[in-house]
């Protein structure tokens, strides 16, 4: 019997701007399934190797596979496989929550289902708001509906760029209760946060990217070993960050 692929694979992926080498030449795998934390400062290229795997950006050298196929000669394929909640809010201001799922599921390639919608807007506590303005929204319901935008078709790689930026500690909690209910259903997560409580609480595995460069990938366990338990994931993050520095070519 032939061994799934993984849910993602980047073997080798660059990202160049002009001079500027924003993702250097990164290996990862993520396992169907798991929860993936990837970890890095400010401009370490998160966001940029994202951007490269949901098709966003086109890696300059390098392949990326989703599930075993090319991000690049099978686009439609792997996008529909693909969920990304973005750092920036990126829906239609003068539509309503219910009208932005409908239309992620046109961008998406499939029929409208407003079973699908309402269901999303229920979990996500937003049905009181169903027809109102996006842009009359909280901020932590403008994030809600992010997530529901992602979650619209049914992805099975999902991408969460820095998804509790900003909200309070109640939706920060509410948030992880659904990243957990979606990994139990079978949904790979990737995670970026700059909170890294989430990560300690949530993930199963960890990345730590620095300047575009894979530091580090090892089990949260293994992670915090390395504080001999007496550390935080904070403490140890910093400290992989520092060394990565003094270990840079000058």
């Amino acid at each position: 019997m032939s061994q799934a692929p993984p849910a993602l694979r980047c073997d080798h992926v660059v990202k160049r701007f002009g001079d500027f080498v924003a993702v250097n030449d990164v290996s990862l795998e993520v396992r169907p399934g798991e929860i993936f934390a990837l970890l890095g400062p400010n401009g370490a290229g998160k966001t940029t190797l994202i951007g490269c795997i949901t098709g966003l950006a086109r890696a300059t050298g390098g392949t990326i596979e989703v599930f075993g196929h090319d991000v690049q000669r099978a686009f439609r394929k792997t996008r529909r496989l693909v969920g990304l909640v973005p750092q920036e809010i990126n829906f239609d201001p003068f539509l309503s929550p219910y009208q932005s799922l409908l239309v992620q599921q046109g961008l998406m390639g499939q029929k409208p289902d407003p079973a699908r919608a309402d269901a999303l807007l229920s979990t996500f506590s937003l049905s009181d708001h169903r027809d109102a303005y996006s842009r009359h929204l909280s901020g932590g319901m403008k994030r809600r509906l992010l997530v529901a935008k992602a979650l619209v078709h049914h992805p099975k790689l999902l991408f969460l760029d820095e998804p509790t930026a900003g909200v309070d500690v109640e939706l920060r909690k509410e948030l992880w209760e659904e990243v957990r209910r979606l990994r139990d259903e079978g949904t790979t997560i990737v995670l970026t946060t700059h909170y890294l409580e989430e990560a300690e609480m949530l993930a199963d595995r960890i990345g730590v990217l620095r300047k575009g460069q894979l530091l580090v990938v090892e089990s949260r366990d293994e992670m915090m070993a390395r504080g001999g338990g007496e550390k935080r994931l904070e403490d140890i993050f910093v400290q992989l960050v520092r060394e990565g520095a003094e270990e840079a070519p000058r």
